[in-house]
């Protein structure tokens, strides 16, 4: 649901660039990003780093875009988040050794665990089977062992995706029609995204541990 969520702003975006305009669409999209992040801190107590950078993002080239009516600033946008996001990869690998794709599964495959156990638990009314449940759960995400190679490849990989899609965002802003843009960013970006996101798991998948129960 949350990552249903994140997608809001783009829509309300695209839905408004279609009935108005490019300068009330990123009035919009900086708006929502707003709400977005004003929600995010209501629900969680808290704004994460990545967020801040976005909206910032977002705020500045959306109001130049505004004030100077030129279309140019809001089409860097993207360029910019996926730049910093195959930065932040190699810069965390490199400098850090921690490698982000690496966490970012293997945390969506604890919060997916946990939601399991905690579903089980509420309609098991055996306490003790409950508790049972959640050392299953916890077995079961520590039990998949990806070996490290495979790992680094993916990271490789992500790094590589984000600066495509940083350098072709910028090649199709200043190539093509504004119209053909905007239809690029919100159905071929996340076309694009959504394919990498389902070759990571196809890739990682093998290493899942057998269902014992």
């Amino acid at each position: 649901m949350s990552s249903l969520i994140e997608y809001i702003p783009l829509i309300l975006f695209f839905a408004v660039y279609k009935m108005v305009d490019i300068y009330w669409a990123t009035g919009v999209l900086v708006a929502a990003s707003a709400i977005q992040m004003a929600y995010a801190y209501f629900k969680e107590g808290k704004i994460g780093t990545r967020h801040w950078v976005f909206f910032a993002i977002a705020l500045v080239l959306g109001t130049m875009t505004i004030l100077f009516r030129d279309e140019h600033f809001i089409q860097w946008k993207a360029t910019f988040v996926y730049a910093i996001l195959a930065l932040t990869l190699v810069i965390s690998r490199c400098f850090f050794k921690k490698n982000l794709v690496q966490k970012a599964l293997l945390g969506l495959l604890n919060s997916v665990a946990e939601k399991q156990t905690q579903a089980s638990t509420d309609s098991n009314t055996d306490k003790n089977a409950g508790g049972n449940l959640d050392n299953n759960a916890d077995s079961n995400t520590e039990s998949i062992t990806v070996p490290q190679k495979v790992w680094e490849q993916l990271n490789v990989f992500w790094v590589l995706l984000f600066s495509v899609i940083a350098a072709l965002n910028i090649y199709v802003a200043y190539n093509f029609s504004l119209d053909f843009w905007v239809n690029f960013k919100v159905f071929g970006l996340m076309g694009i995204t959504f394919a990498a996101i389902i070759f990571t798991i196809v890739r990682v998948y093998p290493y899942f541990p057998d269902e014992q129960s």
